[in-house]
């Protein structure tokens, strides 16, 4: 819909999340926040969809909280107490998530970027942990961002409230990919076809692979892998995968 702050469209196993406030920079407003966790809830629950692309309308892909709405707020009414929801329903989702940004990211819209599974950034953008500068701490946005960044990269970051661009986001682990501009559409296209190539359910079981505890050994560890490797080899998602590779084809869940 035209009043919409976050638009939503599937084309092709591709669900297209967009950011659309641009009068006040893409900010987390209670009403984005509201629509934006609804369209991902509806990605995640839509058969259909293999890939969700978190896109932006407007030169910023996103400033951060909406500062006008924190103004006089108390701690148990601050719009900061329902991002981490959409923060978890981005790391935990089922289907991969790409962040696709022509614009920089402040604040808890970096923590956005970092909740992604892949970000591709234009190199003409931007980032900064601007939180210190306003005397508020990135608190939230850690739970995501510090898991991504190098330690060190993210002390002095995090203190500073530096403004970097997308190469060193890159070199310190926040983004995957910075491209120009003219070629971000291109890159983000190369990374959503090779996501939909996976299997679903494979897919599924490898973000959670990648986001589980340490096991007490290496011996545990080696347990639990095996199991869950095993029984993917012999599911109907496995057996389909092998039969395709056989017969030089492709499997039946490509879009």
């Amino acid at each position: 819909m035209a009043d919409e702050l976050v638009h939503y469209d599937v084309s092709a196993g591709v669900a297209r999340v967009t950011l659309d406030s641009p009068h006040n920079r893409n900010a987390l407003s209670a009403r984005l926040r509201r629509e934006l966790r609804d369209h991902l809830e509806t990605a995640t629950e839509d058969p259909a969809v293999r890939v969700v692309v978190l896109d932006h309308t407007g030169p910023v892909f996103c400033s951060g909280m909406d500062l006008k709405e924190a103004g006089g707020a108390s701690s148990s009414t601050q719009g900061v107490t329902e991002f981490p929801a959409i923060l978890e329903s981005l790391w935990t989702s089922p289907k991969p998530v790409v962040a696709r940004l022509a614009g920089p990211a402040r604040a808890g819209g970096v923590g956005i970027v970092a909740a992604a599974d892949i970000a591709v950034a234009a190199d003409t953008a931007t980032f900064a942990f601007t939180e210190v500068r306003i005397g508020v701490v990135p608190a939230v946005i850690s739970v995501t961002v510090l898991p991504r960044l190098l330690p060190r990269a993210a002390h002095e970051l995090f203190l500073t409230g530096e403004t970097f661009d997308a190469h060193r986001a890159k070199k310190i682990g926040l983004i995957n990919s910075a491209v120009p501009l003219a070629a971000l559409d291109e890159e983000v296209d190369r990374y959503t076809g090779m996501l939909a190539l996976g299997g679903p359910q494979a897919l599924a079981a490898t973000k959670q692979m990648l986001r589980r505890a340490p096991a007490p050994s290496m011996a545990e560890d080696f347990d639990r892998m095996l199991t869950l490797s095993a029984g993917f080899f012999a599911s109907a998602e496995g057996q389909e995968g092998i039969t395709a590779f056989a017969q030089k084809r492709r499997p039946n869940w490509v879009p």
